[in-house]
């Protein structure tokens, strides 16, 4: 058994129900130990906040950025985790991936050159069903899994 691949939920508050909706969806690959996520929430009563945070997304093979008005008006999720996310892939030692979640301009940032999902970028919010926005996103992150799996393999 190949150990799970890391994916990083870097989010808005403000999109925590959100948040919510696509962790639900990919909790098939998490109980089949293909993946394991982690977000902020998860931080115990305590624990250095900051180190927490800098050791997950350092050590994560994926990051997930939930892109919304509110993720590029927080001063945290753009200045500190967007920047470091970047840093990791420019230096090829993650993947990351908006997600949209919701209509905004997020094509001039920095992650704009990355390939989005759900596919097409059509935020989630604008689907006519939202779980098939996020259970498209769900298939997408499985087959990349998938792909990394076989390369850490061969």
């Amino acid at each position: 058994m190949t150990q799970a691949i890391d994916v990083f939920v870097s989010y808005s508050s403000k999109d925590e129900e959100l948040k919510d909706e696509l962790l639900n969806h990919l909790a098939l690959l998490k109980r089949k130990k293909i993946i394991s996520a982690w977000h902020s929430r998860e931080i115990l009563p305590g624990a250095d906040w900051l180190g927490v945070v800098d050791e997950h997304i350092e050590s994560a093979q994926i990051i997930l950025l939930l892109i919304s008005a509110d993720f590029l008006a927080s001063d945290y999720c753009y200045e500190v985790e967007m920047k470091r996310a970047m840093k990791l892939h420019d230096l090829k030692k993650a993947i990351v991936i908006p997600v949209i979640l919701k209509p905004t301009d997020w094509q001039d940032s920095p992650f704009g050159k990355l390939e989005p999902l759900p596919r097409f970028a059509e935020p989630v919010i604008l689907w006519r069903h939202r779980d098939e926005a996020f259970s498209s996103i769900a298939n997408s992150l499985g087959e990349l899994v998938d792909n990394l799996i076989k390369n850490y393999q061969s």
